[in-house]
């Protein structure tokens, strides 16, 4: 039960995971003087922590080409050679997913013999905290 209590203590509030996001300079001021008077006004670690002790979480990236709905009994049919109809046009951005959760759209490029994606259009930090839960 105790243990219950301490994990829920950790996690943060969505509210003070805005508030590091704009304390780690996501919301970077126009000028370095704005930069410096925000700076001596809130400081860095303003809820007791910094982003830091996330950096080393693992998270699952996914790109999605497409989405199809098929028969089992054309699933069972397939094999090499076999081509499956996606919804998205040829050309169309993929879209970028981590942790199951769309961030950013991109297209498809070649990085020597493996594939990559050139993010195109990347969700705002506001939408991406909203959406965590």
């Amino acid at each position: 039960m105790e243990d219950d209590t301490i994990q829920e203590s950790a996690k943060p509030q969505p509210e003070e995971i805005k508030e590091l996001l704009d304390d780690e300079g996501m919301d970077t001021p126009s000028t370095p003087e704005a930069a410096a008077t925000e700076k001596s006004a809130a400081p860095q670690e303003s809820c007791g922590r910094g982003l830091e002790f996330l950096y080393d979480v693992p998270l699952q990236i996914s790109v999605e080409v497409g989405r199809s709905k098929i028969l089992l009994k054309d699933l069972l049919k397939m094999g090499e050679g076999y081509i499956i109809e996606l919804d998205k046009l040829a050309g169309d951005p993929l879209d970028l997913y981590v942790n199951e959760r769309l961030i950013a759209r991109g297209e498809a490029v070649m990085v020597g013999d493996k594939f990559g994606i050139r993010l195109t259009d990347v969700v705002s930090p506001v939408d991406r905290v909203e959406k965590l839960g």
